[in-house]
């Protein structure tokens, strides 16, 4: 599972404080709410949009150029682009749709375009605006724009975005759209008695005892960056507790807060500098990474800043102190390495985590450093409210595309899973790895906010049908129970366990994904049904045994077990446990990994520009495979000394190609349970060829295969 540091960053609805009373059976329920997933032609959240037309300087002498490229810099900090988008080849026309309880809010029109948008804005109707939520006509905004937060902006700051927006920006006729809310709510003379209560006009007052980047700091998050929009809890009036860190109320400034199935870390002293300024400009660092919409807010806004401004920022909420009863973790000051936890293969959620999430983060819940967050010390593990982590698992999660990470890596939805696997799962990573004594995350829990987001986000009910793959968990109810999971771990954990029989760095699960048990990733289900059976490549009946050590002499080029050992009788009990009710001559769906077209011809040149683009991260640059800090393998070598054989069915290219193309890579999109597959058919041959024909181990029995049959056309001999 992805674990956010950051969730999300909210859009706010607040109650215009004169209907309170009027609405007082309706308040009872009512709170801030974030924006929910964008419609088909809304941005996608891995794309980042350009905002800044090629043609802009074309007229403007160069201090005007200087001016706008300060004022979108200012924009970026302010995040304009990700409200104000809704269709990405209009940026700044408005149109997002932001749902409420109460109805619909759109995001409007902000270029300069006269008829539309603000093109006729005066600069001071443009600061009333930015500053109170006041529109040009008089009409109030509802402060899902954050004009409470930009109030404290400087007019400098100010006269360069409003250069921006009117000379930098493209005009766009777009016409704006109507409130998607009924009486009372769309009263919006209500916003004045709300900014009566609630508003404060004061801009940014620098603190003199602190230093020049701690106030730089300050004036971005409690300004421009509106950090506590999302992450400062909300009074009776939904206004945010506290604008900064001074005054009655300064602890609550950035204390955290939940809403709608999203917890808002505390930012308060929870990171040293540097690890603050590499999550905002990458989107991950080493003690996780963001999700929700706090990726577009690095997408859009935070990976631009400068490093200084970065640095700043940290420096600045790592003065702050922790809040009494509102941190809701004590973070570790130092990251450690630790084993596999004791109950990994003993208990229905260690071995939910195994099935299901061990492949991405390991294990030893360390992930994979660049590629996959780590779970030890993840801030959203350690919360006290798991909402995120309810949330990520129903829904899923996709990394930030940063200049510095252009690589979108996905996490698709478990809400395949039933309620209770899903809280076994986050309750056995919480107390492996979060600080948790106990399992608090019930099935209740998730049942609910599954009934909450099926309903505001309309979670794809192709997306919650039943997986119908035997689960791991279950041996636990067996009679040979201990041999059973014996068996998956020899898959998962072969070439350590079995060092004398494993001559390279693959497992079993290497190329049985999930310790067999996803469909086209060489599933294990029903196939001891069909052993005994007839192999051409050694011209004769060949027992389960016999593909066995097959596999152990080829693909792990090493040596096989013996008859009758233990290992080899947990090895066939797992497997004949997958069996079910299948008959020899039954279909089983998803069994093998499909074909691919043999009438396609391989182009093993773009075969290696689709390894660069699409496997090396996992595999090496040379296929040489990953290893963690360690010196263990993460993942395995495509080719050399340490890669399957040439006696390998994958070192066939079609055979290869048909696995790549329906399990490979990883992470790319919302396929349950990997994110696995995405290639064409033509990318996954071409790959399959530039790899398998690269050097790797020779096979000396290879010339007794094949010895009644016709040798495959792909084979390397």
């Amino acid at each position: 599972m992805q674990l956010p540091s950051a969730p999300f960053r909210r859009l706010t609805l607040s109650v215009p404080a004169g209907l309170l009373l009027l609405c007082l059976s309706v308040t009872a329920t009512l709170r801030p709410v974030a924006a929910t997933s964008l419609p088909p032609s809304a941005p996608p959240s891995n794309d980042v949009i350009d905002d800044l037309p090629a043609d802009y300087s074309a007229t403007q002498d160069a201090g005007t150029r200087q001016q706008i490229m300060r004022g979108r810099y200012i924009a970026r900090l302010g995040d304009c682009v990700a409200c104000h988008t809704h269709d990405r080849s209009k940026p700044m026309a408005g149109g997002l749709p932001l749902d409420t309880p109460f109805g619909k809010l759109y995001s409007t029109n902000i270029t300069p375009d006269r008829a539309t948008g603000i093109g006729n804005y005066s600069f001071a109707q443009f600061d009333r605006v930015m500053r109170e939520g006041v529109a040009a006509d008089g009409h109030h905004l509802y402060p899902a724009m954050p004009y409470p937060s930009y109030a404290k902006m400087t007019e400098e700051d100010m006269r360069a975005l409003y250069t921006y927006v009117m000379q930098g920006v493209k005009p766009v006729q777009q016409a704006n759209q109507a409130l998607g809310m009924s009486f009372p709510f769309n009263q919006r003379w209500g916003m004045a008695l709300w900014n009566m209560a609630f508003l404060d006009r004061t801009p940014f007052q620098p603190d003199l005892s602190q230093s020049i980047q701690w106030n730089r700091g300050a004036y971005i998050v409690q300004g421009l960056g509106h950090c506590g929009a999302c992450h400062t809890p909300r009074g009776i009036g939904f206004q945010e507790k506290a604008m900064s860190d001074g005054g009655r109320n300064g602890q609550f400034f950035l204390s955290g807060e939940t809403v709608e199935n999203w917890r808002a870390l505390s930012l308060r002293g929870l990171w040293k500098p540097d690890d603050v300024a590499r999550l905002l400009k990458t989107g991950s660092n080493r003690f996780g990474s963001v999700a929700g919409n706090m990726v577009d807010v690095v997408q859009h806004s935070t990976q631009y800043l400068s490093d200084d401004d970065l640095q700043s920022i940290g420096i600045y909420l790592a003065s702050l102190q922790p809040a009494p009863g509102e941190l809701p973790m004590q973070m570790p000051t130092t990251l450690s390495s630790a084993p596999s936890p004791d109950k990994l293969y003993g208990s229905r959620g260690g071995l939910g985590y195994v099935q299901f999430c061990a492949d991405c983060h390991r294990p030893d819940g360390a992930g994979v450093k660049d590629v996959f967050p780590t779970l030890a010390n993840n801030p959203a593990l350690h919360s006290a409210d798991p909402s995120s982590l309810i949330h990520i698992m129903l829904t899923g999660w996709r990394s930030a595309r940063t200049q510095a990470q252009s690589r979108v890596m996905t996490m698709p939805s478990f809400a395949a899973l039933n309620d209770h696997e899903i809280a076994e799962i986050l309750n056995f990573a919480r107390t492996s790895w979060g600080g948790s004594t106990k399992s608090d995350i019930s099935e209740t829990m998730v049942r609910r906010m599954r009934a909450q987001l099926s309903e505001s986000i309309g979670m794809d009910k192709a997306k919650v049908a039943t997986f119908v793959t035997p689960r791991l968990a279950d041996m636990l109810g067996e009679k040979n129970a201990s041999q059973l999971t014996r068996g998956a771990r020899l898959n998962i954990e072969t070439s350590r366990m079995l060092p004398g029989h494993v001559g390279n760095a693959l497992n079993c699960a290497s190329c049985h994904l999930n310790a067999g048990t996803v469909a086209d990733g060489s599933p294990y289900v029903g196939v001891s049904a069909f052993f005994p059976s007839y192999a051409a490549r050694a011209g004769r009946l060949i027992t389960l045994e016999d593909r066995i050590n097959g596999c152990f002499q080829r693909s792990m080029n090493g040596e096989p077990l013996p008859a009758g050992s233990e290992d080899m009788k947990a090895m066939l009990a797992y497997i004949d446990w997958m069996r079910r009710d299948t008959r020899a001559e039954d279909k089983v769906a998803g069994r093998g990994v499909g074909k691919i077209d043999p009438r396609l011809k391989p182009d093993p040149v773009n075969g290696q520009r689709v390894y660069t683009a699409q496997c090396a991260l996992c595999h090496g640059e040379q296929g040489e495979g990953v290893k963690n800090q360690a010196g263990q393998w993460v993942y395995p070598p495509l080719w050399g000394d340490a890669s399957f054989n040439i006696g390998a069915g994958m070192a066939r290219t079609y055979t290869a190609a048909a696995f790549v193309k329906r399990n490979m890579p990883i992470a790319l999109h919302d396929r349950f349970p990997l994110g696995q597959g995405g290639l064409s058919d033509q990318e996954a041959l071409d790959v399959a060829e530039y790899f398998t024909h690269q050097p790797r181990p020779d096979f000396a029995p290879k010339v007794n295969d094949w010895p009644r049959d016709k040798k495959p056309a792909d084979a390397r001999y």
